[in-house]
């Protein structure tokens, strides 16, 4: 996938995470997060033993999801403390 590929999927994904939780933030927050969460999900995953992200699927996008809402929590938690 190219980086215009990234651009998108980290946009949309960190659009999603934001609005499931309820984050404040414009479109460069949102593919900054969508990015990011790409990376640690899908670190995350390999480290249990699934497969990468890949490309520009559903897969792919859901964890990326789930990443930058694990990087919202994670960033909420320290802005707490």
């Amino acid at each position: 996938m190219g980086i215009i590929g990234w651009i998108i999927l980290g946009a949309l994904a960190g659009w999603v995470a934001k609005m499931i939780t309820k984050e404040e933030g414009g479109l460069l927050k949102n593919i900054i997060l969508g990015i990011i969460g790409a990376v640690v999900g899908g670190g995350i995953v390999q480290l249990l033993g699934g497969s990468d992200i890949n490309g520009f699927n559903l897969y792919s996008f859901v964890v990326a999801v789930l990443g930058a809402m694990l990087i919202i929590y994670i960033a909420r938690a320290i802005r707490k403390k």
